[in-house]
């Protein structure tokens, strides 16, 4: 729901003859409608065909919605405005950036840079975000539950990527709405199934258009609208503050904003690391044009850090200008661990790091802080770890003398690794999985299954959900009535949570795979079952099958990386009813198990 708050009166509205209500309503109100405007304008521009006469119109529209944008700037701050300086900034680079984009659209300088469909795309961007977030977007529970919200953001891009896609200018033969919508999901939901090659049928609009929806769909769209609202606004409600404290996992209310920040710029830094790694990790015979392979490199840092595994190469990273580059199959297996290992590790290993800095280095005084490292860090990492050396080892045996044949010597650990790493959620493919042998097929279902960590980027069930079924198994074994590790005691809570996840897992890739086979019987079982779990866990890793699919196929596995994107938990969560707090309990009684 938005909610427009209305100001009290200042010195400024008297001087100028304007009503608060008034100036509220020029100053929220009608800047974003106008940004709306030119967002659709901009859409019309580099989506459909114009004459030469319809290019005059759009430039003479661009001109006069950024002059009415510089006169609303500079509106904000006559009544005696004083925004936060990190605003203020913000609003000097947009207002130079419109003076240069008006200049060059009245011709008074000349610039081809200036006049690109890159600039304008970017300017637009700064003025969409700067009047849509002040908007206060006030959630309120009655309404949606916080489990609805989510998945209603998802379905939002979803459906707004698919009529990006579907658009004149996105591909060169035009597309239908089930792949544009396949598409659009597989990006949105960071998985990386594709009906149709990336490369070859999208225009460079339609591949940008998926990064976009590849980045917004890593992070949540409410990641990004949370933040900068608080950034344009300074405030927020306190419901807003409870969901995004639901959302970032943090464990205080007041440490909201703080996180969300942080995950914005550990983001941007190692997808910058990234682009710039494997810029240098790459030639001509990637990409002739220095944009080309600047495009490259950032369009695979997103994609590598995002765990999306698209590419823009037509057989991905078993391409043969990629297919011996095993520097940039470290860098991209170290982006997808890096994003699939979640913020909350990252943020508490940097924490712990800054510890060692500070005791042990420098040797400041600072407050004792007992097990810096947590529980869930400790558990992660263990399995991660665990799954990346195991998963290696094992795939290195089976494929030795198969997909790996063609590799020699250190390069064939690599691409071990890179296999063994990207089923992790990322989908990355340095190999061809249409000649796997039955063994590793196996290995991938249960990499595949098991997936990344939670608060990051990929899916699956996730490590800590795998590991604790581990732990209890061998609690129970020990004749153990509670879960130990490492001096800590794991709740009962998180046990349920994790036999939840892996019930509700294996439920729903049983029922797509038995709607597929249902629709596709001319396709093998083990192939079917191999795109679903690619499907639900949000991989992309794909037997060759996923464009033989009929439309109905498409669908079923469409919902399926919507569920494991959002998870089953949380589509349970939204349509039940959440429960108080109970003051008693029932007798017990024992269940036979076994």
């Amino acid at each position: 729901m938005v909610n427009i708050p209305l100001r009290k009166g200042r010195s400024g509205y008297s001087k100028l003859g304007i009503g608060p209500n008034l100036f509220d309503s020029i100053l929220k109100y009608i800047p974003f409608i106008l940004s709306l405007i030119t967002l659709s304008i901009s859409l019309f521009d580099f989506g459909f065909d114009q004459s030469p006469e319809q290019n005059l119109y759009l430039r003479n529209c661009y001109f006069i919605l950024f002059s009415l944008e510089i006169i609303i700037i500079l509106l904000r701050y006559i009544p005696a405005n004083r925004p936060r300086k990190s605003v203020f900034v913000y609003d000097i680079i947009l207002l130079m950036s419109l003076i240069l984009t008006i200049s060059v659209a009245a011709d008074w300088i000349y610039s081809s840079w200036l006049d690109s469909s890159f600039w304008i795309s970017f300017v637009i961007v700064l003025i969409f975000f700067r009047e849509l977030t002040p908007l206060n977007i006030n959630y309120r529970r009655k309404l949606l539950n916080p489990a609805q919200l989510f998945m209603i953001s998802f379905l939002f891009l979803i459906f707004g990527g698919t009529f990006l896609l579907m658009l004149p200018h996105a591909t060169y033969d035009g597309i239908s709405f089930i792949d544009a919508l396949f598409t659009s999901t597989s990006a949105v939901c960071v998985t990386g199934l594709a009906v149709v090659d990336t490369g070859t049928y999208f225009t460079l609009f339609g591949q940008t258009a998926i990064m976009v929806l590849i980045q917004l769909g890593g992070l949540g769209i409410m990641t990004f609208t949370s933040y900068f609202s608080y950034f344009f606004t300074g405030q927020a409600s306190y419901e807003n503050q409870l969901l995004i404290q639901e959302m970032t996992n943090s464990e205080k209310i007041t440490e909201v904003f703080s996180t969300l920040k942080r995950i914005l710029f550990i983001t941007f830094l190692i997808e910058g690391i990234g682009a710039i790694l494997i810029f240098f990790s790459i030639d001509k015979s990637v990409a002739e044009s220095l944009s080309q392979r600047i495009y490259f490199s950032v369009f695979h840092a997103v994609s590598g850090f995002c765990n999306a595994g698209f590419s823009t190469l037509t057989n991905n990273l078993w391409e043969s200008s990629v297919r011996f580059n095993y520097p940039l199959q470290l860098i991209i297996s170290g982006l997808l661990i890096l994003g699939g290992i979640g913020f909350p590790i990252i943020f508490n290993f940097t924490k712990y790091l800054r510890h060692l800095l500070q005791n042990r280095v420098f040797r400041k005084e600072s407050v004792h802080a007992p097990r810096v490292i947590s529980m869930n860090t400790r558990i992660v990492l263990v399995m991660t770890v665990f799954l990346l050396v195991a998963g290696t080892a094992i795939f290195y045996f089976l494929e030795c003398n198969n997909t790996l044949a063609e590799h020699k010597g250190i390069g064939k650990v690599i691409t071990a690794f890179f296999c063994a790493s990207t089923p992790r959620t990322a989908g990355f493919s340095a190999i061809d999985y249409t000649i796997l042998q039955t063994p590793a097929v196996i290995l991938m279902y249960f990499l595949m299954w098991v997936g990344a960590s939670p608060g990051g980027t990929g899916g699956g069930i996730k490590t800590s959900t795998f590991a604790i079924c581990i732990l209890n198994s061998i609690s129970i074994a020990r004749g153990k009535d509670r879960i130990d590790f490492r001096g800590r005691e794991i709740s009962g809570t998180a046990v349920r949570r994790a036999y939840s996840q892996v019930f509700l897992s294996f439920l729903a890739i049983g029922i797509s795979v038995f709607a597929i086979v249902i629709f596709q019987d001319d396709i093998s079982l083990k192939a079917v079952i191999f795109e679903v779990i690619s499907a639900f866990s949000t991989v992309g890793l794909s037997l060759g099958v996923t464009a033989k699919f009929c439309a109905a196929s498409k669908l079923v596995l469409v919902l399926t990386m919507f569920v494991g994107r959002v998870s089953m938990l949380t589509v349970l969560v939204s349509f039940f009813k959440q429960a108080k707090l109970l003051n008693y309990r029932f007798p017990s009684e024992d269940i036979l198990i076994n």
